[in-house]
């Protein structure tokens, strides 16, 4: 990681982690058109679009990502569409389609897949508008700027939260590993980062791949029933499993209760979800990946805010780090923010941040172990 700048990064733009991103807010009107600069008649700021990609995964996009987009855009002098394709991939292009037609001046693209990415960003750059990929970086695009955080760390964290867990166990201990959409550039950074980690425990035999499995569209229901068809074929037994992501460990988590298994079985995760936290106090996930969404906002904002006024030179300036696309043989100017790992010890810094409510995680049994961390 480069800590030193990603720390002059943050304090540059300024962070506060004290907004809560919990509920989804309602969209911002969409931009008109006009010159290059023009500001929107409907807030006085210039107009940009955004789109996210779906809900059904993960609550992130439209409990921590939207509120905090338009609350960063719009402190930044923008205006911002954003909107949410819901998964459907007619959608994301017609709602691409209409922010181009309207005349946003930058497209923040959340894609739901490579392909689809970049043909919207295609059509856009077509119509001169600069585009951003968020949180995704669409291969064999055309988008000259990305801004996440550092995917393969937060697989390596991942990693590295399943092998502590299972550091004790004897020789062996089975693993399953249940990964994300393998159309996601991000589901594949992330299982980079964890054989990082777990190759070197897998080859030396303290740790033992049971099976390794993709999940289409990061689908939660598949990622339960692929799972539970992995345990049954394996005679019931598993040490350990890798989800993705909380959505993902809590489909699993799910399986592992209606075996018995809930509590014994160390599960990763991803998001620092209200859902997720709340199965790290209970016992039954053992970590998550907490990324300050807040940070990837605001970077974007400033990114969005540079290229709106066409100052290429400002966003290079932002954007320091450069991410590979070996599909498209080129470099792509990035922001890569830090991820930070969140065990049962940890679940009080994502309350205090604000990006979950104390309310939301402290319920009936959890609320002695709220109290046990000091969690209010």
């Amino acid at each position: 990681m480069r800590s030193t700048r990603l720390a002059l990064l943050a304090a540059g733009m300024g962070l506060t982690l004290a907004l809560s991103a919990c509920g989804a807010n309602e969209e911002s009107p969409g931009g008109g058109g006009g010159d290059q600069g023009t500001e929107n008649e409907s807030t006085g700021g210039v107009p940009v679009g955004v789109i996210l990609p779906e809900t059904a995964s993960s609550a992130r996009w439209e409990g921590f990502d939207k509120p905090m987009l338009e609350a960063a855009l719009k402190a930044e002098g923008l205006d911002p569409d954003i909107q949410n394709a819901q998964g459907d991939v007619q959608k994301f292009s017609t709602l691409a389609d209409g922010m181009i037609n309207d005349g946003v001046k930058v497209l923040i693209i959340a894609s739901i897949n490579s392909e689809l990415g970049g043909t919207v960003a295609q059509k856009a750059n077509a119509q001169g508008i600069p585009t951003i990929d968020y949180d995704r970086l669409n291969l064999g695009g055309s988008s000259e700027y990305y801004v996440s955080f550092d995917n393969v760390k937060v697989g390596e964290l991942q990693g590295q939260g399943l092998a502590d867990a299972l550091k004790d166990k004897p020789e062996g201990a089975q693993v399953i590993e249940i990964e994300g959409a393998p159309t996601d550039n991000n589901a594949t950074l992330f299982h980079q980062g964890q054989r990082k980690v777990l190759d070197p425990l897998y080859e030396s035999g303290k740790l033992k791949l049971v099976q390794s499995q993709k999940i289409d569209n990061w689908d939660n229901q598949k990622g339960g029933t692929t799972f539970e068809q992995i345990l049954t074929s394996n005679g019931g037994k598993v040490d350990g499993v890798v989800a993705a992501n909380d959505g993902l460990a809590g489909a699993i988590i799910t399986i592992l209760k209606k075996n018995g298994l809930n509590g014994k079985v160390p599960v990763t995760g991803q998001d620092a979800t209200a859902d997720g936290l709340k199965a790290i106090l209970a016992g039954d996930q053992y970590m998550t990946v907490f990324k300050p969404i807040k940070q990837e906002a605001e970077a974007t904002a400033k990114l969005a805010a540079a290229l709106a006024k066409g100052d290429t030179d400002a966003a290079d300036d932002i954007a320091t780090d450069t991410l590979n696309d070996p599909e498209g043989n080129r470099d792509v100017k990035s922001v890569l923010l830090e991820p930070f790992m969140i065990t049962r010890a940890d679940v009080k810094r994502v309350i205090d941040e604000g990006y979950v409510k104390a309310a939301e995680v402290c319920t009936g049994d959890l609320t002695a172990a709220c109290s046990e961390l000091d969690i209010s």
